[in-house]
């Protein structure tokens, strides 16, 4: 597993993490714990050392989860990411108050077990909130107290990423960045590497439609958000399918077969091209289980795109994809 530095930090991390959203089981269907723990280890056995989650996912449990392992693997050299803002109580905008997000920040250490968190990032918050600054200067004031050693944001749009970027201090950005969503290019990554912010992919395989094993037969758990939030009915469409819907999804999965160069399956393919830019830090594909894990991380060793590829897929957004996509981009 190659690492990076984490933006303008020494720090290195693996480039390929694990997004720990799945673990959480409440939105991806159920995973067991034990299930979810030999994922997190064989995510950890193929070099992983960059764990993503959230305090939402599960309501606390896939933290949980990720604190056993940690307690009981002791992986070496490991970066734990959480994010905060998105608890159902209060609920949202309520949630940007210093008030709870110093409450969050507490109960996350302490589901974590540690005396100070790696990053925290807001979790999706209104841009109006990112504008005002507010919650910036709270997390700049917990990181003084030695409560979180950085902070960041994950983003739905441009224009968050945007506002976050404008914000002294900001380590991370967490970005939905695809094949299928290539905006953060030519919009996003010059200033964030100018500013020394990481660069943290969410949602690069988009919800499972580049793995390429999906047809209009495949069914999802009724608790999974791809079966409830085709069209944006629960949280921001981008979320779910990269935007394009189910129907259009496959069709364009379809059309994209034509483009992989030999060697590559399509995961691959869509993995390798994200981490073929620089500006991009780590890639965290998500994982229901130990197969998915060690599968994920073979990119990292694979060679990069050639740039005709690169053109092909540049192209092929453009023209197949733009139309398609719905939500903030």
């Amino acid at each position: 597993m190659n690492t990076r530095t984490f933006g303008g930090d020494p720090t290195r991390v693996s480039e390929i993490g694990l997004g720990c959203w799945q673990i959480g089981g409440d939105q991806w269907g159920s995973v067991s714990d034990a299930d979810a723990l030999a994922t997190l280890q064989a995510a950890a056995d193929t070099g992983v050392t960059f764990f993503d989650t959230a305090d939402i996912y599960g309501l606390g449990r896939s933290e949980s989860l990720v604190a056993k392992f940690v307690k009981d693997a002791r992986p070496k050299n490991v970066f734990i990411a959480t994010k905060l803002g998105r608890w159902p109580q209060p609920g949202l905008p309520d949630n940007c108050r210093p008030e709870h997000l110093r409450r969050f920040t507490e109960e996350s250490l302490k589901r974590l077990g540690v005396d100070a968190l790696d990053l925290t990032q807001l979790h999706c918050v209104p841009l109006a909130e990112l504008e005002r600054g507010e919650v910036f200067e709270t997390l700049r004031q917990l990181k003084d107290e030695g409560k979180i050693k950085r902070f960041g944001a994950s983003v739905e749009s441009t224009a968050e990423a945007k506002a976050c970027l404008a914000q002294p201090g900001l380590a991370s950005l967490q970005i939905i960045f695809n094949v299928f969503r290539q905006t953060p290019i030519t919009a996003i990554f010059d200033e964030a590497q100018k500013k020394g912010v990481a660069i943290i992919v969410r949602l690069p395989l988009a919800s499972g439609l580049l793995t390429g094993t999906y047809s209009h037969s495949t069914k999802f758990a009724p608790t999974d958000h791809r079966s409830y939030n085709r069209n944006g009915e629960k949280f921001n469409v981008g979320e779910t399918f990269a935007g394009l819907g189910w129907e259009n999804g496959l069709e364009i999965v379809d059309k994209l077969r034509s483009l992989m160069p030999e060697g590559y399956i399509m995961p691959q393919l869509a993995l390798r091209w994200i981490l073929d830019f620089p500006a991009v830090t780590t890639v965290i594909p998500g994982a229901r289980n130990a197969k998915q894990a060690q599968a994920n991380a073979k990119p990292s060793t694979m060679r990069p795109l050639s740039e005709q590829t690169h053109e092909k897929l540049r192209r092929f957004y453009q023209e197949q994809v733009v139309p398609l996509v719905r939500g903030p981009d």
